[in-house]
């Protein structure tokens, strides 16, 4: 979603760098092309006025002029305004008595519903015992979506027909109370537009019951109409957070950096993707670093701990080492690096950014080729995979014609899991010693 504004960013920082000193003509110019960048990529003007008017004053005064490399100094006072700007990290409330209600308002096809089953797996993580409650009575098969959405989960989910959602929200919690459940997660029904029927039937909710949380879900690639939606709901019920979903879109983005500061409801979670683990926990400091092209390597090393199995990552390890390693092993690395995401969003949480990274490495063009080097290996025989060594030439054009590629795509593979191999005995022959004959 940011890829515009961190090469922008990017190409302003760099010509930066490349100064010695800075004059206070240098930080106008470049402070002018920020402002420029921020407006272009949809962030609200005030927010955009008052940052700029921070940074500027910060990097025109001592700290940047004393600074052994100023350029950097001004990167980082940008770095820490934006945070400034993306507003504090507030967790979900999930304490108190039991149990805690949750309630998630929102547009039509704001995500709602899917929101709800993400956060329902990333609580039941922490251990709750979480009831999904079907609260729309209006939209077609919105109670068979939960219900399914429930099934995958393992979530058990409350409805009952007939009857208007606040009591149902009323018997859903007094259901909840007795059986042990510690977090209630209402979906309730949305609207194309605001109306004073939606918004009346959420406040009878809130009479009803004790709501813990009012998270407004909304769809960040909307632009600055979330934050007009935020504001709207904001009016008539008091949120205590909000979930920005579509984060993975190719819209500009400025309203996930713009939302926090106008409205003063602070990000609980970001929706990165349509998978129910595709959801995180607002970071305000890691965002700001994706924003800057810094990357987000804490980010990448919890998706890699969520994905990866850590016992048959410890196997491949050794087998590495040994030499045993082969393409049934290599095939296995494949899955477990898929289950990271698309590349395009392992890329983004790199340092250097979206934009430096695809300079070496188009995204699209990298899930093409994992996805081939996955269909020639499926194409191979329980003993090629385990010994490449017999693959002759009328194997390698059977292999090819099986996958759907070429044989040159087959001998690609097979001499680059050679030179993995022959890498991998001669970092164990010299240690850390081999390394820079290896990658220089």
């Amino acid at each position: 979603m940011f890829e515009n504004l961190t090469q922008r960013l990017n190409g302003i920082f760099d010509q930066l760098k490349r100064r010695g000193k800075l004059s206070e003509r240098d930080v106008d110019a470049a402070m002018r092309e920020v402002r420029l960048a921020l407006l272009e990529a949809d962030v609200n003007y005030k927010v955009v006025k008052d940052f700029v008017a921070r940074v500027r004053e910060r990097a025109v005064g001592h700290e940047v002029s004393k600074a052994l490399n100023p350029g950097q100094q001004v990167v980082k006072i940008v770095h820490q305004e934006l945070i400034q700007t993306l507003g504090e990290p507030e967790p979900l409330n999930v304490s108190g008595p039991k149990p805690r209600m949750i309630m998630l308002v929102g547009l039509q096809g704001s995500g709602k519903t899917t929101g709800g089953g993400k956060i329902a797996k990333l609580l039941r993580k922490q251990g709750e015992r979480v009831l999904l409650v079907a609260a729309d009575p209006y939209r077609p098969a919105a109670i068979k979506q939960l219900q399914t959405l429930g099934e995958t989960l393992g979530v058990d989910v409350f409805t009952q027909e007939g009857i208007a959602p606040p009591q149902l929200a009323k018997k859903a919690r007094d259901y909840a109370e007795r059986g042990g459940f510690s977090v209630v997660i209402l979906d309730t029904a949305g609207r194309s537009q605001l109306d004073d029927s939606l918004m009346q039937e959420l406040t009878s909710i809130t009479e009803k019951v004790e709501i813990a949380e009012i998270l407004l879900v909304v769809d960040a690639m909307i632009g600055q109409e979330a934050v007009n939606i935020a504001q709207g709901f904001n009016k008539t019920i008091p949120l205590t957070g909000l979930i920005l979903t579509k984060m993975d879109g190719d819209a500009r983005g400025g309203a996930a950096i713009s939302i926090r500061s106008v409205t003063g409801i602070p990000i609980k979670y970001l929706g990165t993707g349509e998978g129910l683990t595709a959801i995180e926990a607002y970071d305000p400091s890691r965002l700001a670093s994706r924003i800057l092209g810094m990357g987000d390597v804490i980010g990448l090393i919890e998706k890699a701990e969520e994905a990866f199995d850590q016992q048959t990552a410890e196997i491949q390890a050794q087998r590495m080492l040994s030499g045993e390693f082969t393409l049934e092993d290599f095939a296995e690395q494949l899955k477990q690096v898929q289950k990271l995401g698309p590349i395009g969003q392992i890329l983004e949480m790199l340092p250097g950014g979206m934009g430096r990274a695809t300079q070496m490495i188009d995204p699209h063009e990298a899930e093409h080729e994992l996805k081939k080097t996955e269909a020639i290996i499926n194409s191979m025989t329980p003993v090629e995979r385990r010994n490449p060594k017999v693959l002759n030439a009328s194997r390698r054009r059977r292999i090819a014609n099986g996958s759907g590629t070429q044989v040159q795509d087959v001998n690609r593979l097979l001499k680059q899991f050679r030179d993995a191999r022959r890498m991998m005995k001669t970092l164990k022959k010299t240690g850390l010693r081999g390394l820079p004959g290896i990658f220089g």
